[in-house]
C-alpha cells in the first residue's frame, strides 16, 4: 500500500512540475511579445496618458557634428512628488508628419517635486520638425506622506 501511494505522489509531483513549466513558458512568451507594443510610433508618443498635467517641457534642437541633431531642454514638475526614473521621447518628423527618427533618453536623477531637471536626447536625424514628450515616469511617494 505504501508503494502505490508513493507512485501516486510522484505522478502528482510530475504533473505539478509540468503545469509550472507551462506557466513559465506562457509568462516568458507574453513578456517577449509585449516588448513590441511598448515602442514609440507616429501615434504612440507616451506610455503615460496625462503626463502634461504633471510636467511641462522646454526644449530646443541644436546641430551636432555631421548631420545629427541634439534635443536639449528642461522638464518641469507641476506635481509635489519626486518622479524617478523619467524618460523623454524625442522624435524627428518629416514635412508630412511621419517619424523619420526617434530616441528615448533618461533624465539623470529624475525630477524633484515643483523643480526642473535638464535632459539631452541625441543623436537625431535632421528633420522638418521635432516632437518631444515624456515617455514614462514613476512617482516616488514621500516617506512622510502616510502611504506605505
Amino acid at each position: 500500500m505504501i508503494s502505490s501511494q508513493a507512485s501516486v505522489t510522484k505522478s502528482k509531483d510530475r504533473e505539478v512540475g509540468v503545469v509550472r513549466l507551462g506557466f513559465i513558458v506562457v509568462a516568458l512568451t507574453a513578456c517577449g511579445t509585449a516588448g513590441g507594443y511598448l515602442s514609440p510610433s507616429g501615434s504612440t508618443v507616451t506610455l503615460m496618458a496625462g503626463w502634461e498635467h504633471r510636467f511641462t517641457l522646454d526644449w530646443a534642437v541644436d546641430p551636432e557634428q555631421g548631420q545629427s541633431r541634439r534635443v536639449r531642454g528642461y522638464i518641469f514638475s507641476q506635481y509635489g512628488e519626486v518622479a524617478e526614473p523619467v524618460r523623454i521621447l524625442a522624435q524627428a518628423l518629416d514635412s508630412s508628419g511621419a517619424v523619420v527618427g526617434q530616441r528615448i533618453a533618461w533624465v539623470p536623477g529624475g525630477v524633484n517635486g515643483f523643480q526642473r531637471a535638464y535632459f539631452e536626447v541625441a543623436p537625431l536625424p535632421p528633420a522638418a520638425t521635432y516632437r518631444v514628450s515624456v515617455w514614462d515616469y514613476t512617482l516616488l511617494q514621500n516617506p512622510g506622506s502616510g502611504w506605505i
